[in-house]
Order: C-alpha cells, then sequence, then structure tokens
C-alpha cells in the first residue's frame, strides 16, 4: 500500500546535545534512541514508503529561555532534516521547526518559514498546540505568523505539548505513573484547535492546511459540545454551524488512534472528518515499536468491503499525496524506473513548478 507516514518523529543530533544541558522533557516523556536506520526499518515493516519527519514535542522550546539559542537551533535541526530528504529522497521530508514563539520572536519564526519552505523546500511546518507566557495557537501575538503561513498555503502539524509545570519547572502530573502525553495530549489538541476556531484564526488564514495529531485528540468528541455551549451562552458569535464546519475543515492523523471505535468516529458512515481528511501516522519513536504494531494490526481489521478499502488507500497514501506531491512524483518515477530509466518522456511525465530536474534525477538513483 506505500503508506506516507504523516506523524513520525525524528531526533537530531544537535537536539540531543541541546537536551543534555536542560531539565528534560516538561511533560514527563523519555527521550527515546533514534537513526535514520530505525526509522528506516519500522517503515519497511509496515509497508510505509515514506515518512514526513519532525521534531516532537518540547522542541526549540527547551531554550526558551534563550531567544537566540532557540532560534539556532531551529536552523540546524531543518538544515537536518533538508539532509534528510536529500539523501533519502523518497523515503523522508520534513515539516520545519521554529524557535519558541513569543511575542518577541514572531520576526524571527517568520524568518525561519521563509528559509525552510522557499530555500530547504520543508513540505510544511511544526507548530506546538501551546508556547509557554503566551497560550494557544489563536493567540493575537501569532496572528502575523498565521498571514505569513497563509500567504505561502502552507501546511501546518500541530502537536500537542505539556499542559503546565509546577514552580520548579517539573511536569504536573496526574500520579507519577501517567505522564501528560498518555491523557493530557489528546486534551491539549482540542484545547488549541477550538481556540483556533474561536479567535477566528481559522477564518482568517483559509489557505493554511492543518493536521492534528493524534486523531484531532478530544476535538471529534467534544466539537458539538463546545459549538453549542459557546454561541447558546453568548461567548461568541461564532454558529454552532459554522464552528463545526470549521472544526472538520481540519485534517486528522492516526498516531495511536488508529483503533476501531476511533475509526468509526472519524471515517464511519457518520465520521466527523470531512471525505479525505484522515491521515496515517506512527508515533515513531516516541511510541513503542510493540503499540505502534498494535495499531497497524487494528487498522487491518476493518471489514473488506470496496468503500472501506477506498477510504483505507485515501489514509495509508492518497490523501497525503494531495498535501505532499512531490511524493507522488517519487512514486511515479519509480515506477517508470523499473522498466527503463529514462522512459519519463514517454511516460508522459512532466516537471510541475518548483521541482528541479536535480530531484527527479536524485529519485532515479535512489
Amino acid at each position: 500500500m506505500d503508506r506516507i507516514d504523516v506523524h513520525h518523529h525524528f531526533i537530531p543530533p544537535a537536539y540531543v546535545e541541546a537536551y543534555k544541558n536542560t531539565p528534560g522533557d516538561p511533560s514527563g516523556w523519555h527521550l527515546p534512541q533514534w537513526t535514520p536506520e530505525s526509522s528506516l526499518s519500522l517503515m519497511d515493516s509496515h509497508n510505509t514508503r515514506t515518512a514526513i519527519l519532525s521534531l516532537t514535542a518540547p522542541g526549540t522550546s527547551i531554550l526558551a529561555h534563550s531567544p537566540s539559542a532557540s532560534a539556532s537551533l531551529a536552523r540546524e535541526i531543518n538544515l537536518y532534516g533538508a539532509k534528510m530528504h536529500r539523501e533519502y529522497p523518497t523515503r523522508f521530508g520534513f515539516f520545519a521547526s521554529l524557535p519558541h514563539l513569543t511575542p518577541d520572536t514572531i520576526p524571527a519564526a517568520i524568518k525561519e518559514v521563509i528559509y525552510a519552505l522557499e530555500t530547504l523546500h520543508a513540505d510544511g511546518i511544526t507548530l506546538y498546540t501551546r508556547y509557554s507566557g503566551t497560550g494557544y495557537l489563536g493567540h493575537d501575538a501569532f496572528a502575523p505568523l498565521w498571514e505569513e503561513l497563509n500567504r505561502r498555503k502552507a501546511v501546518v502539524f500541530i502537536h500537542p505539548t505539556n499542559t503546565a509545570t509546577d514552580a520548579r519547572d517539573q511536569p504536573i502530573l496526574v500520579n507519577p505513573a501517567l505522564p501528560q502525553p498518555i491523557i493530557d495530549y489528546p486534551h491539549e489538541t482540542c484545547r488549541t484547535a477550538v481556540d483556533l476556531i474561536t479567535s477566528g484564526t481559522i477564518s482568517r488564514n483559509p489557505n493554511v492546511t492543518i493536521i492534528l495529531s493524534h486523531g484531532g485528540g478530544t476535538l471529534p468528541i467534544l466539537a458539538t459540545r463546545a459549538a453549542n455551549l459557546l454561541y447558546d451562552a453568548k461567548l461568541t458569535t461564532i454558529t454552532p454551524e459554522t464552528f463545526l464546519e470549521q472544526a472538520r475543515s481540519f485534517y486528522f492523523d492516526l498516531a495511536l488512534s488508529g483503533n476501531e471505535e476511533n475509526m468509526q468516529s472519524l471515517v464511519g458512515s457518520n465520521g466527523f472528518a470531512k471525505r479525505g481528511h484522515v491521515l496515517y501516522g506512527s508515533d515513531f519513536p516516541y511510541a513503542p515499536v510493540p503499540t505502534i504494531n498494535k495499531y497497524v494490526r487494528m487498522m487491518g481489521l476493518r471489514s473488506a468491503s470496496s468503500a472501506e478499502d477506498a477510504v483505507d488507500q485515501a489514509i495509508a497514501r492518497d490523501s497525503a499525496v494531495k498535501l505532499f506531491p512531490r511524493f507522488q512524483i517519487a512514486a511515479d518515477v519509480r515506477r517508470v524506473r523499473k522498466t527503463n530509466y529514462w522512459g519519463l518522456l514517454s511516460a508522459g511525465l512532466l516537471i510541475p513548478a518548483g521541482i528541479s530536474v536535480a530531484y527527479y534525477y536524485r529519485i532515479l538513483v535512489k
């Protein structure tokens, strides 16, 4: 099926070094081991052709105390992501990282967006659900960043981050055995999604494509509740119909969310997601491989009807290809390569704007 995994993390060497000098992940999770080879091994075991690499939370916010260091780390991470794509052009894409976001660092973040998309040809931008000291993604301070992303018709991958820390910057946990990613992260995704809707960020920036992690967290469950309560209590002028339409405009990845109940909620006969808005994700390497394997098996337990086959193919690859067309080009070139390296002309393949001849060549020789 040649899956495209849109929720697949990498841990560049520069991040490992920066992480050593911090208190660690404020969510209470650990930093796993990672190499490109470990990603490729997992991908091959699940028939995943391409992974869009991203840096998970806390990302460059581990250096939030130093805006210049955070910006430098973002650049190093993005250069590494571009390197991964150059070395494995059909296997890895990447979502670019930005410096820790505050009102004062928005200009630096916009500069990095421009560099990442124009020079490094990133597939999109990673944002976290909230940024300490500012808030969730609908905050007024972030408006110039959203305007730039809208102007560039960018794909934005939103990943949850820690909800709160104590006075010693240690994670606040439900109990010591329950790090925040297990149950708090899905709520964080819902919070920032609702903030984006109620702040008007979604309506003002219709050209941005937003992917929500983990099946949208609790948004599919709580959207109708929020839509009606906010309007009926006169807390917003956004009608329930408009609220729900905007909530359904997001894309949803299935990382740690591909069980039957969630699948029915998103893509069943009365599913929350729009057709073609559900994408495959693994959450490697932060999710243990046995857990990823379980979810892949669960996704494969759907009854084999022709309608569900089409939905499954869309989830596995087709919907992602529409967002990241260079990987469809890669698949086309690989198909031609099996019979004749230079059969491109006879196959009628054209080079779209923004895709260089050199890119085709790299695919051909890989």
